[in-house]
């Protein structure tokens, strides 16, 4: 009988020594979530917010060295310019440690059917390789647009999954289909 409690003794301690016995497999390594956004206007602001309330993780607001002018009519000139140009507007700040982060939820304006050209720069700052994206914008008709494949173009050996977009008249009631979606994309129970 001691043998035999002895050897379930030492198969046990192997299990927990080589993480394969039942113990482990609860303590799964958390994965670092970071949500990174621009927002113009408080619209993706406010749906950034609702995100990192629900699942966590650290916020960070991108922002363009030189600001967006306040003016709607100059913005749109601004933009169509940018995007016509090809521009990469020089971001303000930088993630410090985005090798730490394991999935990035990507919050973003719809402007002329894409990212705002900042995100391009933003994309492009990084290496996004293994990294799971997960985009969501606000708009004001025109959905996700061409964003997502656009993304999957900047961040080819990143997974890009199920992007979410809010009509900005309806931001401040979208706390429902932000958990909706999450919860959709495996995120929260």
């Amino acid at each position: 009988m001691q043998t035999f409690l002895r050897m379930v003794l030492m198969v046990s301690i192997v299990f927990l020594m080589t993480g394969d016995g039942p113990c482990f497999a609860a303590e799964e390594q958390e994965k670092k979530i970071l949500v990174a956004f621009f927002s113009w206007v408080s619209d993706t602001h406010i749906i950034a917010e609702q995100i990192h309330k629900t699942i966590g993780g650290d916020l960070f607001e991108i922002k363009t060295a030189t600001p967006y002018t306040t003016d709607y009519n100059a913005l749109v000139n601004q933009a169509q310019l940018e995007q016509r140009d090809n521009a990469r507007p020089l971001l303000a700040e930088r993630v410090s440690d985005m090798d730490s982060y394991d999935t990035i939820f990507l919050g973003y304006p719809n402007w002329f059917e894409t990212l705002p050209m900042v995100l391009f720069t933003f994309l492009e700052s990084y290496d996004f390789s293994g990294k799971t994206i997960i985009p969501f914008c606000t708009h004001e008709g025109s959905g996700l647009g061409r964003s997502v494949s656009d993304i999957e173009k900047l961040c080819p050996q990143s997974t890009v999954r199920e992007g979410l977009a809010i009509r900005g008249g309806k931001v401040k009631s979208a706390e429902d289909d932000v958990t909706a979606w999450l919860r959709g994309l495996g995120m929260i129970r």
